[in-house]
């Protein structure tokens, strides 16, 4: 049984923001994955030289390629897309010390707009987010693939769910599982938790159990993009573009509600939507029906070039076991109020923090929690802890 200082949970932003910031006081971690990859809700496709499947690449190599590398530019965001710097300083003066590049979601020309299935798509004056919603070259896995080149990835095991936690004198054992079934402990003594809430509290056992009115906190903490599935259509170019169109569309019969221009900086263009269709439908049918329906709306909204990608991909996270629970899939979607994030009686006081996203008072659920609550959990770990 090996001893650490500090376990975390989860490898998506959080949980990576956690460990640099870690490294960077030289305090001692393991990180633990469940996935087989890095990013957990920030997950990209790239189309171009690789198979039309999500991708989220984390390994060393990928890590270092420049941001002018075609493979690299040719992805598209299949979780979060967008931050606005002028409201989230923190997140945008760690992507520019990463010398990561950015630009400016594409909104301008008209939008179309589909009101019922009796009327035809209607053109209107589009709008502009002020101040601007922002993009990263290489979709936001460039962010997960720049904190990762700067880990030390002996620390950082994927492939391990963690399934209990069990508080003993002086340390707290953490429980995981690799992929076949063989089970590993860690002693350490603390615990951050980079999973939703939710999550913590519907997949892990806590030996003892954790205070009822924070247990039910967690739990009734909506996870975001839970609800949800986007779907990405990716044409040779921006061809609306030059319709004077910005790509940008939204409808009331669906199946995709509000649609946006997903091109990349220089590449393929691409235009990507949110389904307005419930989890539970969206379960029913398979994902080449949804496809086709999308195709079938971009077809009205955008004409007939619209009817033809090159490529296509859907992600619902409804059915994503490590990102959504069953409460989830019935939810509004909609960002939650930050729960406590920590025990403050019992036997787990001082000894775990949750981290993730949704534990963000000012962003919850968003990129930028991501980096805000796992910033605040590493300040505010024990003394005894920072001290090992």
């Amino acid at each position: 049984m090996q001893d650490v200082p500090i376990v975390i949970v989860g490898g998506g932003l959080s949980g990576l923001y956690a460990a640099f910031l870690l490294e960077q006081k030289g305090i001692a971690y393991r990180l633990l994955e469940a996935r087989d990859t890095l990013g957990g809700r920030i997950a990209v496709a790239k189309s171009s030289g690789m198979t039309h499947s999500e991708q989220t690449v984390f390994d060393k190599e990928a890590a270092n390629k420049t941001s002018d590398n075609a493979e690299s530019n040719n992805a598209f965001d299949l979780g979060p897309s967008w931050f606005w710097p002028d409201y989230q300083p923190q997140l945008s003066g760690l992507i520019e010390s990463l010398n990561l590049s950015r630009f400016a979601q594409f909104e301008v020309g008209d939008m179309m707009v589909e009101r019922a299935t009796d009327q035809p798509p209607m053109r209107m004056q589009g709008y502009k987010s002020a101040p601007p919603s922002m993009r990263l070259v290489g979709g936001m896995a460039a962010l997960i693939e720049a904190l990762y080149a700067r880990l030390d990835i002996r620390c950082i095991m994927t492939n391990q769910t963690v399934r209990q936690l069990s508080k003993t004198d002086g340390h707290i054992e953490v429980q995981s599982e690799d992929s076949s079934g063989y089970m590993m402990t860690l002693r350490a003594q603390h615990v951050l938790l980079a999973l939703p809430p939710r999550l913590v509290e519907g997949r892990i056992t806590f030996q003892p159990a954790l205070p009822q009115n924070l247990s039910t906190q967690w739990q009734e903490t909506a996870t975001w993009m839970a609800p949800h599935a986007k779907y990405v259509a990716v044409y040779e170019s921006p061809f609306w573009r030059y319709n004077g169109l910005s790509g940008a569309a939204r409808s009331a019969i669906g199946p995709l509600t509000e649609i946006h221009d997903a091109s990349t900086l220089e590449g393929n263009g691409a235009l990507f939507g949110f389904f307005g269709v419930p989890a539970q439908v969206r379960q029913s049918v398979s994902d080449d029906v949804l496809k086709e329906h999308c195709r079938a709306q971009l077809l009205r909204l955008f004409g007939a070039q619209a009817d033809t990608p090159i490529a296509e991909y859907l992600k619902d996270w409804a059915q994503d076991s490590l990102t959504a629970m069953p409460a989830d899939v019935s939810g509004d979607g909609q960002h939650a109020v930050a729960p406590p994030s920590k025990p403050q009686t019992g036997v787990w006081q001082d000894c775990l923090t949750g981290c993730g996203s949704e534990w963000s008072a000012q962003f919850p659920g968003y990129i930028a929690g991501a980096i805000d609550a796992a910033a605040t959990a590493v300040q505010s770990l024990p003394a005894t802890v920072l001290s090992r």
